[in-house]
């Protein structure tokens, strides 16, 4: 196997899934994405997001979403809504819902034996008592921060978690 074939299939690959892909999912993959350049870690972890819906494939994230990324130093504008589908499945290693509700949707779309890839992404923060990322599009700008500050809690939980397992 060529170098750059083996370095490609030792990256852990993560998947952040919302409904949309415009607010929650793609807030998570900048967020993450932020930590883990600051860690000097692209080269070894590969991130995405997508949605469980089709509403806005290929739409860039809500511009309130971007507004807040933007705010705390994070550019979101070049991600692109997509739609979630079983082959995710095969190519990450984690594929993390927003919530509940789109947990349910991506587990009716998961192979048989890859079950243990779909978690909920607060599962990253337990301290916080949270399960869900609540879905900010219908409220006000309070509703991306909160989601901004959720998703960056839960993304250290998931940093810490990547380097315990599989960048060691």
């Amino acid at each position: 196997m060529s170098e750059s074939k083996q370095a490609e299939s030792q990256k852990v690959r993560v998947l952040f899934v919302c409904m949309g892909n415009i607010c929650r999912s793609p807030t998570a993959h900048g967020v993450f994405r932020q930590l883990v350049v600051a860690r000097g870690l692209s080269h070894r972890v590969e991130i995405d997001s997508a949605g469980t819906h089709a509403y806005h494939v290929g739409e860039p994230p809500d511009r309130r979403a971007r507004a807040t990324a933007l705010e705390r130093g994070i550019d979101i504008g070049d991600l692109r809504a997509r739609l979630a589908e079983p082959a995710d499945f095969e190519s990450f290693d984690y594929v993390l819902a927003m919530d509940r509700d789109n947990y349910r949707i991506l587990a009716s779309l998961c192979p048989a034996g890859m079950e243990s890839k779909l978690r909920l992404f607060m599962e990253f923060a337990p301290d916080l008592g949270v399960r869900d990322v609540p879905d900010p599009y219908y409220g006000g700008a309070r509703g991306f921060d909160q989601v901004f500050d959720l998703v960056e809690a839960a993304s250290q939980g998931l940093l810490e978690d990547l380097l315990q397992r599989h960048l060691v």
